[in-house]
């Protein structure tokens, strides 16, 4: 294709007569001219068809843990924020240069990015830009930055939120590891889940090549609150080297946040996508979900984990059509080997003895590990200030709350629509 040269040039245009574009254009014309003169040669603009969201969010990791890597070659506009406070890891707030009303270089690359307002007469809008000197500079820039996005992504798990502002990218540090044998389940559910894992990840997919099944899988965790659909989630992130994405559906998820989702997750496969509380999906968008849900598990790489507390407001359809979720897990209340396994590890033979035990095992039938996990604690509380325990108040009050949060439980679900899947 040949080289055409423009029509319209900033140089000759009337600003009373084009004002917005010559209030666009102004900025840019002047950002261009900083790096021709700083870098040599000539900087081009390039566009991106899916915006360069990922590109930001890259560099915001670069610039916490790498800033080495970017120069700062100067801020745009002087009465308009150019740093970031910011509370980091180390539990101290810091200040960082900002994606926003910067020029931010990358000399490896001979490549730059700026995030400016465009101030128009009606309304103001933020903008972002991609500098480079040529095409090849500019492909190699965009997989360095993906593949600095996917590295980071496994020093934890990375959660979106949807706000009403659009969708809210954090991250968060797994603090304390979770092993598989810690995971209270029925050894034939675990081994089943936790092979799966393995075969998806640590094999390379190489199971799936063989059987020439295709490159994905979808499970559906169930079961009442409390009983470690979380904690078995996070024990499941420890054991795989892959980027694990939190969506955390709220009642500002709709189409275009749907959309934002699964267009970043199936640029980072093989990865998992966990979706909590899915029965929580806003009316007004589940067909989209649903029909997204078809598109993206189509792409290899994905590990979809879905989970619910309330099963009954799921339809079977997205459970039983392909591509959806392949297999459904109920995450039971613990039996009676499980809550013994569970307050042995707790370290319950510090305060009571085993006959004891026995006798706190049969009447804790019904409860969940984390109301177990309470129990342990009014256990522990009641010896540290009295050197001894009353297990039958401390049961019969757990038991108590127990029945209550039952019937609240029932009294919600006789008042909430069915989702409709």
């Amino acid at each position: 294709m040949s080289k055409n040269q423009p029509l319209i040039h900033l140089a000759n245009i009337d600003s009373a007569k084009l004002p917005n574009y010559y209030n666009y254009a102004f900025a840019i014309e002047k950002v261009r001219e900083r790096l021709n003169d700083k870098y040599g040669g000539i900087f081009k603009l390039y566009n991106a068809e899916e915006g360069l969201t990922d590109v930001l969010e890259a560099t915001e990791d670069i610039l916490a843990n790498d800033p080495e890597e970017i120069e700062l070659v100067a801020n745009i506009y002087d009465s308009a924020g150019a740093a970031t406070v910011y509370y980091s890891n180390e539990n101290k707030y810091e200040v960082k240069p900002s994606t926003y009303n910067n020029i931010l270089y990358f000399p490896k690359y001979e490549v730059a990015i700026i995030t400016i307002p465009i101030y128009q007469s009606m309304h103001n809008y933020m903008e972002n830009f991609i500098f480079a000197k040529n095409d090849t500079s500019v492909l190699e820039f965009l997989d360095y930055t993906h593949e600095i996005q996917r590295q980071y992504m496994l020093q934890g798990i990375t959660v979106f939120t949807d706000t009403e502002e659009g969708v809210k990218r954090t991250r968060e540090q797994i603090t304390k590891q979770i092993q598989r044998e810690d995971i209270l389940l029925a050894e034939d559910l675990k081994t089943d889940i936790f092979r799966s894992i393995d075969e998806f990840f640590l094999h390379s997919g190489t199971f799936f090549k063989t059987y020439d099944i295709p490159y994905k899988r979808g499970i559906l965790l169930y079961g009442s609150p409390g009983n470690g659909k979380t904690t078995l989630v996070k024990s499941i992130a420890e054991s795989v080297t892959a980027p694990i994405v939190y969506w955390q559906i709220t009642e500002f998820t709709h189409s275009y946040s749907i959309k934002e989702i699964f267009s970043k997750v199936t640029k980072l496969a093989p990865m998992i996508l966990v979706i909590e509380d899915i029965d929580s999906m806003p009316k007004e968008s589940r067909s989209v979900f649903l029909n997204t849900l078809d598109g993206a598990t189509t792409k290899e790489g994905i590990f979809l984990i879905g989970t619910t507390n309330y099963p009954e407001k799921i339809d079977p359809a997205l459970i039983n059509r392909a591509g959806r979720f392949d297999r459904a897990y109920e995450i039971k209340q613990p039996d009676d080997l499980l809550r013994r396994n569970y307050l042995h590890k707790k370290g319950i033979a510090k305060f009571i003895d085993e006959q004891t035990l026995n006798q706190l095992i049969e009447k804790t039938n019904g409860l969940s590990i984390a109301q177990l996990n309470e129990l342990y604690m009014s256990i522990a509380l009641q010896w540290h200030y009295d050197q001894e325990v009353t297990i039958e108040k401390i049961i019969t009050d757990l038991q108590k709350n127990n029945k209550n949060t039952i019937k609240n439980d029932w009294e919600l679900a006789g008042n909430t629509d069915r989702l409709g899947f």
